[in-house]
């Protein structure tokens, strides 16, 4: 590290016995002031018409997917046909064992 390079570098303690080496370390978290950007309260819209809301840096958000609509967590698997795939496939199903 070289000088003004703006980093604080602190030797720890060792941990006493029955504290593990992360309690011990959160004594010593310095954090910069000013260099954060801003955690507030976010409104979510999904493209399903569902709402809520959680914590971002930016006030609003716009997703096409979200819990409420995705097949995983709905159950429900959706049938993407692009191009005639599926009726393709029948046809030849249907070709071969007829």
């Amino acid at each position: 590290m070289g000088k003004g390079s703006g980093r604080t570098v602190r030797l720890e303690p060792r941990p006493q016995p029955g504290e593990s080496r992360w309690t011990a370390s959160l004594d010593f978290v310095e954090m910069k002031t000013e260099i954060h950007p801003e955690y507030t309260l976010a409104h979510v819209h999904c493209s399903c018409g569902n709402e809520f809301y959680t914590r971002s840096t930016q006030s609003e958000i716009r997703v096409e997917i979200c819990s409420a609509c995705h097949p995983f967590y709905t159950g429900k698997q959706k049938l993407v046909d692009t191009g005639g795939r599926v009726e393709r496939f029948k046809r030849r199903q249907a070709k071969s064992s007829g």
